[in-house]
């Protein structure tokens, strides 16, 4: 006799069938997927937050502000999508498609790149 992995109940039908339905089936799923999921959901939560400061900063595509600024706002620096080096070494972190670059005493240079949008 199967047993349906999620609920434990008897299993009627196709040979093959693991699930007694399609709520178990999700359920099942959902369960074994949750972690990877979370790890990935906070991620892009935090991305998006820096986002939404970075575009609130700098409405008109260039802007400079205080680092203290950006840390009041709940910016994590620790979290970008990519960086750009120029050639004359400047290193931009982005955000998507807004940047900063890290000037002299604190400040910060944003910067927003049209060309991610399309």
């Amino acid at each position: 006799m199967r047993k349906c992995l999620a609920c434990g109940e008897q299993i009627k039908g196709r040979s093959d069938k693991k699930f007694c339905g399609d709520y178990c089936r999700n359920a099942f799923n959902n369960q074994l997927n949750r972690d990877p999921n979370n790890f990935a959901r906070r991620i892009n939560h935090i991305l998006r937050k820096n986002r939404r400061i970075l575009a609130s900063l700098n409405p008109h595509g260039k802007a400079k502000v205080h680092r203290d600024k950006l840390f009041e706002n709940g910016f994590n620096f620790t979290y970008f999508t990519n960086q750009y080096i120029t050639k004359s070494g400047n290193r931009y972190h982005f955000v998507y498609d807004y940047g900063y670059l890290e000037l002299e005493n604190d400040m910060f240079a944003l910067v927003f790149k049209s060309e991610y949008v399309k």
